[in-house]
């Protein structure tokens, strides 16, 4: 099969292209830089370039569509333009090139309100309610993509739940970073129950996902470990493999979310070199529980996570060259 990668310059999408190449497909990747990735074909360019787009697609199976603006903060026409319109561009090159499969790798934060989840399955993509220009647009282009889902063109979204792992500059590097610089504090206490999935468990749930579209087409699926964990369990986890101290002073999640809307404010007028230290939707997502049903993902799928939250601790460790 013939696949283009779209976003496989990132963690994940590296992950993916080489997770497809290794099942012995054909992969061609579209971003702005390398992938770096061994054995695929790198075609640089961005998803909001029609014409690259429409070339891009000539002669492709199937797309998986990573590529996306990923931050909590920033312009919110800069996520339109490449998170709804990337992949408008995408679905309209596809239709017209007779590709026949289409995987579109959403997140969980597309449904989520703010309040806790407790064991659901994948909810309805929700635009309206999503925290946040990031989950907004990304609900956006999610609907979007299911719409699009015919017998011409078959298209499944899955939504991996907070991935990490190995050289992960988002999640894992700014854990540690603030962690060191004694700037990561724990929400009532880090007591929130919640998901996350290994980078590896990513990638093969979102190639065992290629593999099925025509099984599962017009469906959403969630990714995760399946082991969900207090959130203070987790960043020490992380803060432990790196070699420095977990968190261990607490603030309550109200003024979290209080002060995280304040920052909010305050960076769109004059916004920072990096990521604001607090929104509104971190601090959600830091206070309240959110882990799912990962039965009809696994059963549809057919796919199961192969390396535990314990073992990826222990790469993560490895990577920081430590025992």
């Amino acid at each position: 099969m013939r696949v283009l990668v779209t976003g496989a310059s990132g963690l994940l999408g590296r992950a993916v292209a080489a997770e497809i190449v290794a099942a012995g497909h054909e992969v061609t990747t579209f971003q702005r830089r390398a992938s770096g990735v061994d054995g695929v074909t790198d075609v640089l360019g961005s998803v909001t370039e029609t014409d690259a787009v429409a070339r891009v697609t000539q002669d492709v199976d199937a797309i998986v569509h990573l590529a996306a603006k990923v931050s909590l903060a920033g312009d919110p026409a800069d996520f339109d333009r490449v998170n709804v319109g990337g992949t408008r561009n995408l679905l309209a090159a596809a239709s017209a090139a007779g590709v026949e499969k289409f995987v579109f790798v959403s997140s969980p934060s597309v449904a989520h309100a703010g309040a806790s989840i407790v064991g659901d399955d994948a909810l309805p993509a929700d635009p309206e309610h999503a925290r946040g220009d990031y989950a907004r647009t990304k609900a956006e282009a999610e609907l979007l993509a299911l719409a699009a889902d015919s017998p011409s063109l078959r298209v499944v979204a899955v939504r991996p739940h907070l991935v990490w792992g190995p050289g992960d500059t988002q999640l894992v590097a700014r854990v540690v970073e603030r962690a060191r610089a004694g700037r990561l504090p724990l929400l009532d206490s880090g007591a929130a129950l919640i998901d996350t999935i290994y980078i590896d468990n990513a990638a093969s749930g979102i190639a065992a996902a290629l593999e099925r579209v025509d099984v599962v087409h017009g469906n959403a699926y969630v990714l995760t470990n399946g082991e969900p964990r207090p959130v203070a369990e987790l960043l020490a986890g992380i803060c432990g493999a790196a070699g420095v101290r977990a968190p261990g002073w607490s603030v309550p999640a109200r003024l979290a979310r209080g002060a995280g809307s304040l920052i909010e404010r305050a960076w769109r007028i004059k916004p920072g070199v990096d990521e604001p230290p607090m929104t509104r939707f971190l601090a959600e997502q830091l206070s309240t529980a959110h882990w799912f049903d990962q039965r009809r993902t696994r059963a549809d799928l057919q796919w199961a996570p192969a390396v535990s939250l314990d073992e990826g601790f222990r790469r993560l460790a490895e990577s920081y060259g430590r025992p």
